[in-house]
């Protein structure tokens, strides 16, 4: 397992998971890959595989129509894995977590209700530097663990 976290370490594989809403953190994942940002010199490269990936990065609300898809794709990732949940509504439910007297029927509070969460990114939407910033943290976070 040591080899492993080790790799991780030096390169994580990232797989962006798009539980739905306005798009405004996808559209920040995006911008986080481009040149601009260069994300790749701390080793990270987005994976269109959870087979690949060793880490689910999670942006939207989650609903009880995406549950059962995002529960399937982190089954299928290889342990040892992990989850960034990015922006408000994936990680407290956002603004639809309060939809009128109560919470809104079909979204949970947040996705730490549905799957262990190793790092959030706060924001709505969260700027690439936030992002940039989350996932180093988690890269330092497998580096020290034993």
């Amino acid at each position: 397992m040591g080899v492993q976290r080790w790799a991780m370490g030096r390169s994580p594989w990232v797989l962006h998971f798009n539980t739905g809403s306005c798009n405004g953190c996808d559209i920040e994942v995006v911008a986080t890959l481009t040149p601009r940002y260069d994300i790749e010199r701390f080793g990270i490269f987005l994976k269109g595989s959870p087979r690949h990936a060793d880490v689910l990065m999670v942006t939207g609300p989650i609903t009880r129509q995406v549950k059962d898809r995002l529960i399937r794709v982190y089954e299928q990732m290889a342990e040892p894995k992990f989850v960034v949940a990015v922006g408000s509504c994936c990680i407290s439910g956002g603004v639809f977590s309060n939809c009128g007297k109560g919470a809104c029927y079909n979204v949970y509070a947040g996705l730490d209700s549905l799957l262990p969460v190793d790092a959030y990114v706060p924001g709505c939407p969260p700027k690439p530097e936030a992002i940039i910033d989350g996932i180093t943290k988690l890269v330092k976070k497998i580096k020290e663990e034993k």
